[in-house]
């Protein structure tokens, strides 16, 4: 399996000398929050992951027990799961007031990244829990938040998101699970939801559920649902546990990947529930939850693509196999290791490429994350705000589609024995396929940035961002090599103007176009907002090589790997501007009756 590594140097870099976390945080009013105090975070993260959490995720493979309506987690994950909450990293960056240690949100934003390479499935039970407190924190009562968030925040509990039936899927509109007021001012809950992450586990003292439900007499559709909180144990006004709620979990699933998170059918039997915000307006209560977990599945893919990279760089640094085609490179031995090959390189940089890219997108939009919450400026606000609705359907599902190419590369770096599930290089594949599909698929994101982010603002959205990318290549000290990245990014830039354009004017004509373009479109957006993020760590990297030779192979290797990025992973997008413009008659063509077998 493969020995996951913290990418600290990495972090340092893109929060520190990038993005300037520090100039950022004093901003917000953190005063006490510096490098000094990230390096430490940072520090005791590595511990945690390397030496805690990274030895669960072979035993995890082996998946949970279900058992009489009870889940049984993997082994050593009750350990973990104990010595995370124990160490206080679930409180870091909520309120005081309720336990937390009252830093900003991006500062999870590392720690998530990489107790998700570690163990993925792990890291699904205090990721769910977190979009949980956003949630409550945003639209519970003062009584709610008292009785609820002391011990999510801890961890003591955790939560999760009830939003699918089996017969609606992504249309929640034809949801039937039912909340009954009741004369206290509670609500009992009937129905059934299904693909509920973390929904039964043995990990924590009580499981707090998010549900969405119709109270009788709503509305049809999406206007008429209503968001409830309904514990697995019921707990009276001090969060003390009482009795068992109407609550079961009828089943788990048996799937691709992710064997270590239990995915249930939970059953809610005249189940007590709270509403938390307004009556018919949970769907939108809910975009809190949903939102905040789509940028979480966007780390998820970098860090699905930075474990990969690291298990196949060791394999290929010490697999040896044939002679390199320039003359041999390891004389003494009886071969060369594969890393001299150029196609075995061709897979590790794109790894790296993506996974420092991306980690870099995720960092970005962790600051906007920050400002949204605690910016006292409403310009800083709106800015943010507007970047965030923009990019964050790019980030969900960009990522995550690069994540899997990357994982599939691991296994090809390790030829059959990437196929074998001793070094964990197929499991990382499996695992990763999923979040292209929860918290919204790549079609879902894809149809959200262009007909409601883009088309919907009617490009305003897109032209601010495009704004900002545009001026920092026009303010930006480069060099010969920053200045052709300069040179293609905004040629790139200027095409996705006019590309918006051409299918504005055409969706007038047929609506089916948008839907024809929008998978292209959203990875046309997704390599060039890697690309923009490549763009700035290059120019750091060429002005810290030039004012010193302190670690030199670390700038150069950012440098050669950007150089990479924008001469064989950039120009993918001229396929997908191909197909935008082939526009959408072969796809809408063909009558229903001829797709047959």
């Amino acid at each position: 399996m493969p020995e996951y590594k913290a990418p600290i140097r990495d972090y340092k870099f893109v929060t520190q000398e990038v993005l300037d976390y520090q100039a950022h945080y004093q901003n917000l009013g953190y005063e006490d929050v510096n490098d000094e105090l990230m390096d430490s975070i940072f520090s005791e993260v590595a511990k945690l992951v390397e030496n805690v959490i990274s030895p669960t995720y072979e035993p995890g493979d082996a998946g949970c027990r279900w058992e009489d309506g009870e889940v049984t987690t993997p082994e050593g994950f009750k350990e973990a799961y104990a010595q995370y909450v124990e160490g206080g990293w679930p409180t870091l960056s909520h309120p005081e007031e309720f336990g937390g240690q009252g830093l900003p949100p991006s500062m999870a934003n590392a720690i998530s990244e990489m107790v998700s390479s570690a163990n993925h499935a792990f890291a699904m039970f205090p990721g769910l829990s977190e979009g949980c407190i956003a949630t409550l924190e945003a639209w519970g009562t003062d009584e709610q938040k008292h009785m609820f968030l002391p011990k999510l925040v801890n961890g003591t509990w955790t939560g999760t998101m009830c939003l699918t039936e089996s017969h609606c899927g992504t249309d929640l509109g034809l949801l039937r699970t039912k909340a009954e007021p009741q004369d206290d001012g509670t609500y009992q809950l009937s129905g059934t939801k299904i693909f509920i992450s973390a929904g039964e586990h043995d990990l924590s003292e009580n499981i707090i559920h998010l549900v969405i439900a119709r109270i009788p007499g709503s509305p049809e559709g999406t206007k008429g649902i209503s968001l409830f909180l309904v514990p697995k144990f019921n707990i009276d006004s001090e969060g003390n546990i009482e009795d068992r709620n109407g609550v079961g979990c009828g089943s788990i699933e048996h799937k691709m990947g992710i064997h270590g998170s239990p995915t249930c059918v939970i059953n809610f039997d005249n189940a007590k529930g709270y509403l938390i915000g307004e009556v018919n307006r949970g769907l939108n209560n809910m975009f809190t939850f949903m939102n905040a977990a789509r940028v979480g599945v966007a780390g998820e893919g970098v860090a699905a693509a930075e474990a990969s990279f690291q298990g196949a760089l060791a394999y290929a640094k010490d697999r040896l196999q044939m002679r390199s085609l320039s003359g041999p490179k390891n004389p003494d031995g009886i071969a060369d290791p594969i890393i001299v090959h150029p196609d075995v390189r061709r897979m590790l940089l794109t790894q790296k490429s993506i996974a420092e890219g991306g980690r870099a997108l995720s960092n970005y939009l962790s600051m906007d994350v920050d400002t949204v919450l605690k910016s006292k400026a409403p310009e800083e606000v709106s800015k943010a705000n507007n970047r965030l609705a923009l990019l964050t359907p790019i980030a969900k599902a960009f990522l995550t589609e690069l994540a899997f190419e990357c994982t599939s590369h691991g296994v090809q770096v390790l030829g059959g024995h990437g196929f074998i599930k001793e070094w964990g290089m197929e499991q990382l594949m499996r695992d990763t396929r999923i979040s292209m599909l929860y918290e919204g698929t790549t079609g879902i994101q894809a149809i959200d940035l262009l007909g409601r982010k883009v088309l919907g603002s009617k490009g305003a959205l897109l032209e601010e961002f495009a704004t900002e990318m545009a001026g920092f290549c026009q303010s930006a000290e480069t060099t010969e090599l920053t200045g052709g990245m300069v040179k293609s990014l905004m040629a790139y830039v200027t095409q996705l103007g006019k590309l918006t354009q051409d299918i504005a004017g055409k969706a007038q004509a047929n609506p089916d176009e948008v839907g024809a373009a929008s998978f292209d479109y959203l990875m046309f957006c997704g390599y060039v907002v890697v690309g923009y993020m490549w763009l700035r760590m290059s120019v750091v990297a060429e002005a810290k090589l030039k004012g010193s030779d302190n670690e030199k192979e670390f700038y150069q290797a950012k440098l050669q790997t950007s150089k990479f990025y924008f001469d064989r992973i950039l120009p993918r997008t001229d396929g997908h501007l191909a197909c935008i413009k082939s526009g959408g008659e072969s796809m809408m063509a063909m009558d229903e009756e001829y797709f047959s077998f």
